[in-house]
């Protein structure tokens, strides 16, 4: 597995690409947001770390600009603890969020579980239904080749975004907490609030559903969670 690790903290980097090889993965590394950008281009790692104040172009802006050709797991590190930074790094694409200064081994913990949730074209997950396909009104969901489609157009999603509704589209009319969606897409227990589900709710909502304000599938149980409306 190679991992990208993407900080102009330079003895941080060095730290972290010692420990992340000593555990077998290679490492990429890189120093501003720009490096970032094309480095995720030209070495399509398994999965980005990416640091949000760099020079260049910010880690938030180097992650939406990889969300515009992958949808590889990426970890923002920061010095920031404030849940709207975290909000907000969310939107633009990231899959976690690791406040500095962190513990290593939790880190390698949270590689493993997006390297784990991301292998396999979803996980294990997959091999619990044997369809490939799933399509529920105007939503079609392709589990091989991890694409989803609105009225037959490309939805762009996320890894995250596709692990999210690729659970709700296989348990149709079941709702699920924010605590469940959390363990069984995240795979491991969220140092943080819930409200990371809603924000990857609304924008599943954005890329999918017709009219995102009034969703016809995505659909919220008031006080309980989320579930997808079966047909």
């Amino acid at each position: 597995m190679k991992i990208l690790v993407v900080d102009d903290e330079r003895v941080l980097v060095k730290g972290i690409k010692f420990n992340l090889e000593n555990e077998g993965y290679q490492v990429v590394t890189g120093t501003d947001g720009i490096q970032a950008v094309e480095l995720a281009r030209m070495e399509r790692p398994d999965l980005i770390l990416l640091d949000v104040m760099m020079p260049g172009i910010d880690g938030m802006q180097a992650c939406m600009k990889i969300r515009e050709f992958s949808d590889v797991p990426v970890i923002m590190l920061t010095a920031k603890s404030e849940d709207m930074d975290k909000i907000m790094g969310f939107e633009c694409g990231a899959d976690d969020y690791v406040t500095k200064p962190f513990n290593v081994l939790e880190l390698k913990a949270r590689i493993k579980a997006l390297l784990r949730r991301s292998a396999g074209k979803g996980g294990d997950r997959r091999y619990r239904d044997p369809e490939e396909t799933i399509s529920i009104g105007h939503i079609v969901l392709d589990r091989v080749s991890r694409d989803a489609k609105r009225e037959g157009l490309p939805a762009e999603l996320t890894a995250k975004e596709f692990e999210l509704l690729e659970l709700l589209m296989s348990n149709p009319g079941r709702v699920f907490s924010r605590e469940q969606l959390m363990d069984q897409v995240w795979g491991y227990e969220y140092q943080g609030d819930y409200r990371t589900v809603d924000v990857h709710i609304r924008r599943l909502r954005e890329k999918v559903e017709l009219v995102p304000a009034s969703p016809q599938y995505i659909l919220t149980k008031w006080g309980v969670g989320y579930y997808f409306r079966s047909e």
